[in-house]
């Protein structure tokens, strides 16, 4: 086996949140044993205690990974975001540290894509009313406003991973799909990309939102876009809290403009189950309202455990940063005669010079390197035929140049 600058057994991993098993199982296959795991998210003062520790962390959408609790993080080399937002973590800080941040954009797609499915179902047939006036003891039978959803509109906002997931499952029950992207997609199946967005805002009988947390997505189905929507439709957002106005939504709901809506984010939510839970939504009988769980089912969490559990393994033993969101992407192939060196800096100019100057000083010769930038910092890995303590000299003399994040002897 090789030696690692970190032996496997020294390296800490905290998992928060109540992390899946099958990311322990992942960790424990491949060599680490220091595995922490807590249920619940953690405190803050709790969690710079722990963070200070820790070599690999394990988060879903609780814990805030800010710069001030980064700072407190000194032995950390990755960050593992067991969900697909990483909004919960500032990336510059993370960045700033040298200090990869790696998530799960494809393991919760099926989830979420049939919970939307469900969702554009009740709506249409008006489930939600009936379902809440049984619970008062009231009884409506009738097919009043209750449609079936073949042949109807589906209008996609986002047209990823989720979002085509859910076009070719609404397909299946007959439905026409439209969508927009700010970029030019592939079509799956029949769907058709919309002229624009208020071309499919005044075509869709139920309009449903897959887009990330940007400043461009903020308040983006506000009281203009859901005006232009269709007398009578629906709005289904399972993307991000930030995208619709929530107080603009209960007013078009109130006017009977929009027939129903379910929402599973929200710009504020409770940060631990028990909590309460408020919004302008609450109380209506037309509206679905879910705690944030269009990705929480048991597979999705075991496919989750196992991919993000894997990069971070990945990462440590490897150096390979595919995938990660804050971080020049490197996927390496093993030299395992070589000493492997990993060299994270501020894009510089000049950086790869400096290296280069050392490794020739030291008449070190270079079996592989490689070199990602992005405009922030750039990620040097260098194979070289030396020994092991030369490798470690090379190391203290990689960390001296000017610009250095962050640098290690990986084996």
């Amino acid at each position: 086996m090789k030696k690692t600058s970190y032996p496997k057994q020294d390296i800490r991993v905290l998992l928060l949140e109540g992390v899946s098993q099958s990311a322990i199982d992942t960790f424990t296959a491949a060599g680490y044993s220091q595995i922490e795991l807590h249920e619940k998210s953690l405190p803050e003062d709790e969690l710079k205690r722990r963070i200070a520790d820790a070599h690999l962390i394990g988060i879903r959408s609780r814990t805030q990974l800010s710069a001030e609790v980064l700072a407190e993080a000194k032995r950390l080399i990755a960050v593992g975001c067991f969900c697909i937002g990483t909004n919960q973590v500032d990336l510059g800080a993370a960045q700033g540290h040298g200090i990869p941040v790696f998530n799960a954009p494809y393991s919760n797609t099926r989830s979420v894509a049939e919970l939307v499915l469900a969702e554009a179902i009740l709506l249409m047939r008006r489930i939600p009313q009936k379902n809440a006036e049984c619970h008062r003891g009231g009884w409506s039978k009738s097919a009043a406003g209750s449609f079936e959803v073949r042949d109807k509109v589906l209008g996609i906002v986002g047209y990823g991973h989720i979002g085509t997931q859910v076009g070719l499952l609404a397909e299946g029950l007959g439905m026409r799909v439209i969508f927009h992207d700010i970029e030019t997609k592939l079509t799956l199946g029949n769907a058709r990309a919309a002229a624009s967005l208020d071309d499919l805002l005044q075509r869709a009988d139920v309009v449903t939102l897959h887009v990330p947390q940007t400043p461009q997505t903020a308040m983006m189905i506000g009281p203009a876009e859901l005006s232009r929507m269709r007398k009578g439709s629906a709005l289904i957002n399972a993307s991000r809290g930030t995208v619709v106005d929530i107080d603009a939504l209960a007013d078009s709901l109130r006017s009977g403009h929009l027939s129903g809506a379910a929402v599973d984010v929200f710009p504020v939510e409770p940060k631990a189950n028990g909590e309460a839970f408020s919004s302008p939504l609450v109380g209506m009988d037309n509206v679905i309202l879910t705690p944030h769980i269009g990705g929480s089912t048991l597979e999705a969490q075991d496919n989750i455990g196992v991919e993000v559990a894997a990069k971070l393994v990945r990462y440590s033993d490897n150096g390979s940063t595919l995938s990660a969101v804050n971080f020049p992407e490197a996927t390496l192939p093993e030299h395992p005669h070589s000493r492997r060196l990993l060299h994270i800096h501020r894009n510089m100019p000049g950086m790869l010079s400096r290296i280069n100057e050392i490794f020739s000083r030291e008449n070190v010769n270079i079996d592989g390197q490689y070199l990602q930038t992005n405009a922030n910092i750039g990620y040097v890995v260098a194979d070289v035929s030396t020994s092991e303590e030369q490798a470690v000299a090379l190391k203290d003399a990689l960390a001296a140049i000017p610009g250095t994040l962050r640098t290690r002897v990986l084996y």
